[in-house]
């Protein structure tokens, strides 16, 4: 709170008046002590302004409001989809201001009272495809959903045979490319704390059975022949664990996401010392990785000294809340409206790459199967 005031007993006036003063961020607090806080502007409603409002606090400005409602890819009653762009983080811890749960519950409220919560998560820097709900019964919906147990603990037939069908889509760039082309990773994982005592780091469990651990399971396929070192993948995750397709990758399939320093540091300074010879699978020739005219090359992408991850929710398939919340809430004597019997039982959604990943896709998928 930029401007706080303290009540200090030990120095009130005679006459009754409080002094004020600037309380600092370290100070304790006593017995009787009190804080005055201003009433801010940015407390009024998203809707009754349109002017600037201070970066300093937690609230969204003009420019942020309208860049959040940009990526806004579906919207109904029930659920808006978003398409997270990288760096932005998801889930901010006070001073953060401009996570996308800070941003969204003031920005994307779209007429509703309260703006929408998250009910899964993406790493600061993954992209993609990014679930919000906008009820309280549609959040616990999707809280179902997104569970291990993928919601299918209903009395409704067509509701579980949805969420049977649900699924998350991701692609990833990988250094190396994994010796089987397709496959399950069945590999629990566990956190363990650095050397600092402070930074945590996620790893495959040992199953010594003496360390906490939660069972992660992804579906892999590779896409296509490795092109300079590195081949596309596509994950799908099974269960919904802390950095799991990023362990995965790395650990159980000995290929880490390009751009994954946490868990791939050491191969991505092998992979940049090393030079590269593929052999083209048409003529069986040297493969020379092509630079387009023109083309820049420092935006994150492969060609870039420092590449940005390149791991992206690229599609996903969800129950359609707004009509399940209809049906479920429906009395069996009451027949169900035309229009909500009419509309589909499962939603699709794709999201485009990120710029960074869509210079390197550019780059390399002219072989691609």
């Amino acid at each position: 709170m930029e401007f706080r005031g303290r009540r200090d007993a030990s120095r009130e006036k005679e006459d009754g008046a409080i002094p004020m003063r600037k309380i600092k961020h370290n100070e304790v607090m006593q017995i009787g002590d009190k804080i005055w806080l201003p009433v801010s502007i940015a407390e009024m409603r998203i809707s009754k302004r349109y002017d600037t409002i201070p970066s300093g606090t937690l609230y969204p400005n003009a420019d942020e409001i309208a860049y959040l409602q940009r990526l806004v890819r579906f919207k109904d009653s029930a659920i808006i989809v978003l398409n997270k762009p990288p760096k932005l983080p998801v889930k901010g811890n006070v001073p953060i201001h401009n996570s996308m749960d800070a941003l969204a519950a003031a920005a994307l409220s779209f007429g509703n009272d309260e703006g929408p919560r998250l009910v899964h998560r993406l790493d600061r820097e993954t992209s993609g495809l990014l679930v919000m709900g906008r009820t309280k019964e549609s959040i616990d919906y999707l809280h179902s959903v997104f569970s291990d147990y993928k919601g299918r603990n209903s009395s409704c037939k067509a509701w579980n045979k949805a969420c049977e069908a649900m699924y998350q889509q991701y692609w990833a760039l990988v250094i190396g490319s994994p010796k089987e082309k397709e496959g399950l990773i069945s590999a629990p994982l566990s956190k363990v704390l650095l050397d600092d005592g402070k930074t945590d780091r996620v790893v495959l469990a040992q199953g010594s059975g003496f360390e906490a651990s939660q069972d992660a399971i992804t579906e892999y396929k590779v896409l296509g022949p490795k092109i300079n070192g590195c081949s596309w993948v596509e994950l799908r995750p099974i269960t919904s664990r802390k950095h799991q397709l990023r362990v995965h990758c790395a650990e159980a399939l000995g290929t880490p996401i390009v751009g994954d320093y946490k868990y791939g540091w050491f191969v991505h300074k092998r992979w940049k010392q090393m030079p590269q010879v593929d052999i083209e699978p048409t003529t069986g020739k040297p493969y020379k990785l092509r630079r387009p005219e023109g083309l820049d090359v420092q935006k994150g992408s492969v060609l870039s000294k420092v590449p940005l991850l390149h791991l992206h929710c690229r599609e996903m398939v969800l129950p359609n809340i707004a009509k399940f919340l209809h049906v479920m809430n429906q009395q069996e004597t009451e027949p169900l409206h035309t229009g909500i019997i009419d509309k589909p039982d499962l939603l699709r959604f794709v999201a485009s790459m990120p710029s960074h990943m869509k210079i390197s896709w550019n780059l390399m998928s002219s072989y691609l199967v």
